[in-house]
């Protein structure tokens, strides 16, 4: 099974299948193609995955989330007069992660060559038809991509017309990322040719991205646009396999991964709902509504706070966040009559044997970012709601071995710089770090340091075998709706594609990852589909609602049916997602 954000992407996933590709193989292959695409990633960003290793019956983590370069430091920053990293431009960019990341999952678990795994990608860079919703997302961003020549020559194909992005159906070509690839593969081929492993090669080509030519094009093309990457940084990067996080939800082990995204923040969730008869307060009620949401809270204070980068100081004080017993306690605080707007961050460090050394910062924590829901007209409503929803895709593959890859890969996103004749984007991860200590201790930028990320891909194993791969599109929402989606399963019964279709509510009571920072206590989308009275008695107990067609990004998810034998897939009834299976 091959389901990812795009119809053609997911078809690279079934081609690698028909050849004989396991599940991190057709991954692979589906990064690539995505990647290729140019509208919510490119070959720039970065990727992460949970994979299911049958030969072990163990759950691997990928981090492959680029770091700040040479010079990012917050003192920096605050000399150009930010208050965050920006948004937009090179001085967003951390180093690439993608590439690294495909290779090295590829080499350590998949079966094929990556000439073979990249074929797809490499057609596509050398021509494909436009898709409507990248030329529309081109052409609503082509003044800001003007800025760039590396970016404005690939994207504004018909610059000085009305429309100068790609039209939809138009043959889109790439000749440089076409060019990069091709290197790649040719680097392969060498090692190949000249006796070296299957590994090794797949690795020879990792070298020539982060320390030859590649490298050295990418630095040329960031330093003439005002970048800030090295190629000490690109050399001194690496992609790092991990033991993942997780729970046990009622028997069922659910893994997300660590501090350096927001995944644990399911798990937090998780552990304080274990103990509530979240049926009997029945599927979308108001009560339904509002401990979710008051959970959801408690759990993205402590992210905004405690989450950061765990290869860099200070050490986040993950086993008291995750411990049920902090859990226990955390949950005492939640109303049961009203939202609560002034939820802090808890403290998890004596439930770790530690004492906290941050507890001066929660004092006036609730001083910054505060916005307010009320106030905000439609327009700012949709700004702020497009920022906690933007970007990325997700992946998930599973085989009849018993693989199973969950992926949720992002940045260099429209619009994005890039980087000379490369062809690739970069990333605009940086935005996500913080300036300011009192903010987040564990999230200021440094040199060499990765962002906390929204990134969150979720995989769930019962009786020690997979029950459940989920990931989802968005920012800030994502473990929302994986949680949502999660439960749907578990506690309602929902079959995969019932879950992936339900209707979600989503909380803009965390700080925003991106921009500005923001944080919108008591906003609350709910689905259409809730009722009128349900609606009145959230407005009663605080919520400022706005009512949505859709409440959550595109879910694509696997469920795993041990009964007889069979995977069902699922994927959500709106976007691009797409699945085939056979």
């Amino acid at each position: 099974m091959a389901i990812t954000g795009k119809p053609l992407a997911a078809t690279a996933g079934a081609m690698i299948f028909a050849k004989g590709g396991n599940a991190v193989d057709a991954a692979c292959a589906m990064l690539g193609a995505v990647c290729t695409m140019h509208d919510v990633l490119s070959w720039g960003g970065e990727t992460q995955a949970l994979i299911y290793n049958p030969k072990t019956g163990q759950v691997v983590a990928l981090n492959a989330l680029g770091v700040a370069p040479t010079g990012a430091t917050a003192e920096f920053y605050k000399s150009k007069g930010y208050a965050y990293p920006p948004e937009y431009g090179v001085l967003s960019a951390v180093t690439p992660g993608t590439p690294g990341g495909l290779l090295t999952m590829l080499a350590e678990f998949g079966t094929m060559s990556l000439a073979e795994v990249l074929a797809p990608a490499l057609r596509m860079a050398e021509g494909y038809p436009m898709d409507k919703e990248t030329a529309d997302r081109i052409e609503k961003d082509k003044d800001r991509i003007k800025a760039w020549p590396y970016s404005r020559a690939v994207l504004l194909p018909h610059a000085g017309e009305a429309t100068e992005a790609p039209r939809a159906g138009e043959i889109f070509r790439q000749p440089d990322l076409a060019a990069t690839l091709a290197k790649l593969i040719e680097a392969e081929r060498q090692a190949l040719a000249a006796g070296k492993t299957r590994k090794e090669a797949i690795l020879a080509a990792y070298d020539r991205f982060y320390k030859g030519d590649i490298a050295r094009e990418f630095v040329r093309g960031s330093k003439e646009q005002g970048g800030l990457i090295t190629m000490e940084d690109l050399a001194a990067w690496k992609v790092h396999l991990e033991k993942p996080v997780s729970t046990n939800y009622k028997g069922i082990e659910v893994f997300k991964l660590t501090s350096w995204v927001q995944g644990p923040v399911m798990l937090q969730a998780l552990n304080m709902l274990e103990r509530m008869d979240l049926k009997g307060l029945g599927f979308n009620s108001a009560a339904y509504i509002h401990t979710l949401y008051q959970v959801m809270n408690l759990a993205f204070a402590d992210r905004d706070f405690y989450y950061g980068d765990p290869y860099f100081p200070p050490e986040e004080p993950l086993l008291g966040l995750l411990s049920k017993d902090y859990a226990r306690e955390r949950i005492k605080l939640m109303r049961a009559d009203r939202n609560d707007p002034d939820v802090k961050p808890g403290d998890p460090y004596p439930f770790e044997g530690k004492t906290n050394p941050y507890l001066g910062h929660l004092d006036r924590w609730l001083d910054w970012g505060r916005g307010e829901a009320a106030s905000l007209d439609a327009a700012q409503a949709a700004e702020v709601e497009a920022s906690f929803r933007a970007g990325t895709t997700s992946i998930q593959a599973a085989d009849k071995e018993g693989w199973v890859v969950s992926v949720t890969p992002s940045g260099g996103w429209i619009p994005c710089v890039i980087a000379g004749k490369t062809g690739v984007g970069m990333s605009q991860r940086a935005q996500s770090f913080v300036l300011d200590e009192r903010q987040n201790p564990f999230n200021v930028i440094a040199p060499g340091k990765r962002p906390r990320a929204t990134l969150t891909p979720g995989l769930a194993l019962k009786d020690g075998r997979p029950f459940l791969s989920f990931a989802v599109q968005g920012g800030d929402t994502q473990d929302q709706n994986l949680l949502q989606f999660f439960l749907d399963v578990v506690e309602f019964g929902l079959n995969v594609q019932q879950a992936c279709e339900a209707p979600n509510i989503t909380s803009y009571q965390m700080h925003d990852s991106f921009a500005d920072h923001k944080i919108f206590p008591g906003k609350l989308d709910v689905n259409e589909s809730v009722p009128l009275e349900v609606r009145d008695k959230l407005k009663a107990m605080g919520y400022v609602l706005a009512v949505k067609k859709y409440t959550s990004g595109p879910i694509n998810a696997i469920f795993f049916d041990r009964v007889h034998g069979t995977f069902w897939g699922g994927s959500s009834n709106y976007g691009e997602d797409y699945g085939v299976a056979w």
